[in-house]
């Protein structure tokens, strides 16, 4: 994971680098808010299967320690592989222990102790070099990844576990297009590697659309050894799929189901190729 990138333009494949740095110190504050708004039975409210939301507040305080003690502090101490485990097992193992010994930890202290800490992930952040290598996003199929994508990768994390709390208590996604935005177009990162297994002729593309203030347009090219999301539109695409905001973010974060968002979604052209392009998910799943 620490090996340095060989060729950035070789990684032209990803699409235009995204810019989340100036996102975390706001995302952090309404991450602050939306925890000190909290009633104390909020905390014992389920917000993801098998987690609380104090559970899930020790989570997100876990990621921040692991970022700053891996990647500020040169900090080379911590859990290891166990012989055999896969990326996506060891990921749930480390995550569950962390959380589990923390449970003695009140939601008080866990609120203070984010506030503090996560000011110094949107510190870190903002002075990290977007070019520079960092740890690979496996979703994106990419190790070791540039800066850019993996702080996005981070961001797009911090707000979801954001709006999993705020579902908990029964408010609504957060809208704010400033942070939805950024979101929704590092989720598509992992249209290539979703598509990876979908034979093509080269030039053939998909068009993900998605309808919202906060939405946009992204094409996806099959070229000669991969699909990208680098390639100039060249026509009518071979597929469109169209998505609500809401379906769009939750499928990416397997919140649903391929099956349900192809049950919202609007398609238009080839659907084997639409359905394969609903197959994205763009966490560690």
């Amino acid at each position: 994971m620490n090996s340095q990138l060989s060729d950035v333009p070789s990684h032209s494949w990803l699409g235009v680098p995204i810019d989340a740095r100036p996102l975390f110190a706001p995302e952090q504050a309404a991450l602050m808010a939306t925890l000190r708004g909290l009633a104390s039975a909020d905390w014992g409210k389920e917000a993801v299967p098998g987690w609380t939301v104090r559970d899930l507040a020790a989570h997100i305080l876990g990621d921040f320690y692991g970022r700053l003690a891996r990647d500020r502090d040169s900090h080379q101490n911590g859990p290891a592989f166990i012989p055999g485990e896969t990326l996506e097992a060891f990921i749930h193992r480390i995550n569950q222990e962390w959380v589990d010994a923390h449970r003695r930890v009140s939601p008080a202290a866990l609120t203070d102790t984010l506030d503090l800490i996560g000011g110094q992930i949107a510190r870190y952040f903002e002075a990290a070099d977007p070019n520079s290598p960092s740890l690979g996003v496996s979703w994106a199929g990419i190790d070791p990844a540039p800066m850019w994508l993996d702080s996005a990768r981070d961001f797009t994390e911090f707000w979801t576990h954001r709006q999993q709390v705020r579902h908990a208590v029964g408010q609504d996604t957060d809208p704010d297009p400033r942070f939805l935005s950024v979101v929704l177009d590092t989720f598509i990162r992992a249209l290539p590697l979703t598509l990876r297994e979908v034979a093509a002729p080269v030039g053939t593309q998909i068009q993900v659309q998605v309808d919202s203030p906060a939405g946009g347009t992204w094409t996806v090219t099959a070229t000669g050894d991969r699909w990208s999301l680098a390639e100039p539109d060249a026509g009518p695409p071979a597929a469109v799929v169209r998505l609500d905001v809401e379906t769009a973010w939750r499928l990416c974060t397997r919140g649903i189901q391929p099956d349900t968002a192809l049950a919202r979604a609007r398609i238009d052209g080839d659907r084997a190729l639409a359905e394969a392009a609903c197959q994205i998910v763009s966490i560690v799943y």
